[in-house]
């Protein structure tokens, strides 16, 4: 009994069917550049992959031409062999400190929650509008993004905003990742063994974001109303000054539309360097490109100032774990990134560090203060976990 896992993005759809017993990812499709004349299908089933080029029109072609492709190159999805699809949403606002049951009253709530998530939401409720009607026999389960953090206490999740235009307009701390969080932080207190742990967990990929996880309960999170806020990331600035949009408004004549689109789409490292992609970066500053090198110190300082602040808010640290494509890959990032917490007694094998490796390890050396870690997130084992525990 499998859980069909279904990632809908603006202009792509990522699917797994996933064996939530046993991890394993049986077959792995993804859809791309839905709208444009240059689209691609491609399912992959065991050593079986079909791939289909061409124009796809919308959500509804490309799901539909997925859900095909199971009973064209397998498995089939009928007959009972999925016990639910799982959807993942990034924006459950206020209200989902959990998986939800998707039925009329919840899709709705999705989409009246779009403005907190305008590049993400929208996606998401296409995919599950789509899938309800193809599979309508199938239990539907919403995952959100910020359900892990329904937990903070009002000190991490209040802005300092007027109350009543923030409760009015829904505005404070709804982070995001939650999902690769909580897996990820529920990984390392099985490699540990503890159930205690004061942790911080670092997912650093095109987007990024940290978290404070006390006994298994997050405390902290970088992301805030939006997933805008935190640390550098691919294309979006992360923490800066707020009367930057005022004077970019005012001195720049920049719209609020530009600058959603400067923000979010051209800053971060792809404004600092022209390149979002950590890989080219690092390329660039091999290469003694000096934007490159700045744009890396940069990237690592607020890491850095984040594991400072997150330890004293917890009162000490017990674990750091670096997980996601930059996380899991950049073996240099998390050498600089621990060796400037050298001083504070954390340390690691540098070997272990530059060791390759899919799996979860330990990297800290056996003198280190905090155990430092590299554990692959699962978003999708995940979601099929907590959509099974729904159904």
């Amino acid at each position: 009994m499998s859980v069909l896992v279904i990632n809908s993005g603006s202009s792509s759809i990522k699917y797994q069917l996933v064996d939530p017993d046993t991890g394993e990812a049986v077959a792995t499709g993804l859809v791309e550049r839905i709208g444009e004349e240059n689209g691609l299908i491609r399912h992959t089933y065991g050593d079986r992959v079909r791939e289909i080029e061409g124009p796809v029109a919308d959500h509804g072609v490309g799901l539909e031409t997925a859900i095909g492709l199971f009973e064209e190159i397998g498995p089939s999805l009928t007959d009972g062999a999925i016990r639910a699809v799982g959807h993942r949403v990034v924006q459950g606002g206020k209200y989902f400190d959990g998986p939800a049951l998707i039925d009329d009253a919840v899709q709705a709530k999705i989409e009246e929650l779009c403005p907190l998530a305008p590049l993400h939401n929208p996606a998401h409720l296409k995919g599950i509008v789509v899938a309800r009607r193809l599979l309508p026999d199938v239990p539907h389960v919403v995952v959100f993004d910020t359900a892990f953090f329904q937990s903070l206490p009002d000190e991490a999740a209040v802005y300092a905003l007027d109350r009543d235009i923030a409760e009015r307009y829904e505005v404070r701390r709804y982070g995001a990742h939650g999902t690769s969080h909580h897996y990820v932080s529920g990984r390392v207190a099985d490699i540990l063994g503890r159930d205690d742990l004061r942790q911080i967990v670092l997912h650093l990929g095109n987007g990024a974001s940290v978290s404070a996880v006390e006994s298994g309960r997050a405390v902290e999170t970088s992301m805030g109303l939006t997933p805008l806020e935190g640390l550098v990331m691919g294309t979006r600035t992360g923490d800066i000054d707020p009367a930057v949009v005022f004077h970019l408004a005012r001195v720049g004549g920049m719209s609020i539309d530009e600058l959603d689109t400067l923000f979010n789409r051209g800053s971060g490292l792809k404004g600092l360097t022209g390149e979002n992609d950590m890989r080219l970066v690092r390329s660039m500053a091999a290469a003694g490109d000096e934007r490159a090198r700045t744009a890396l110190d940069v990237y690592a300082h607020r890491i850095v100032k984040y594991i400072g602040a997150y330890a004293a808010t917890m009162g000490g640290l017990d674990a750091i774990t670096f997980t996601a494509g930059v996380g899991e890959n950049d073996a240099d990032l998390r050498a600089d990134v621990i060796g400037r917490l050298e001083p504070f007694g954390v340390k690691i094998n540098q070997e272990l560090n530059a060791a390759r490796s899919k799996e979860p390890r330990i990297l800290s050396t056996a003198d280190s203060r905090v155990a430092v870690l590299v554990v692959p997130t699962n978003e999708e084992l995940a979601i099929a976990r907590q959509a099974m525990s729904l159904v």
